[in-house]
């Protein structure tokens, strides 16, 4: 199953200037605990997605909203020449065709 059929919000942002987050939320425990447990959430598969070493990302489950949060350090700083996305909102696209 993908990422994109199982969660219910997939979404990214700023979490400042040198800092994304992604955002998984799931309707229901198994849909969390699928996604949780997939090896393509594990930071070592996320970090090839963005370009970045493994220690530059960080994967937070948290049970009680059912969802995950993804932080991982930006390439730019927001806003510096270069950024194509100066408040990290189209930044979860690599997510959305993960297997789950």
């Amino acid at each position: 199953m993908k990422l994109i059929d199982c969660a219910r919000v997939i979404r990214s942002k700023n979490a400042g200037p040198t800092t994304l987050s992604l955002d998984l939320m799931f309707e229901t425990e198994a849909q969390f605990q699928r996604a949780l447990a997939a090896p393509a959430l594990a930071r070592e598969a996320i970090a090839p997605l963005y370009g970045l070493p493994g220690e530059q990302v960080q994967v937070i489950p948290y049970a009680p909203a059912l969802a995950i949060k993804i932080v991982l350090a930006r390439r730019i700083i927001a806003g510096d020449p270069g950024d194509r996305d100066v408040y990290g909102a189209q930044q979860h696209g690599p997510l959305l065709a993960l297997e789950v």
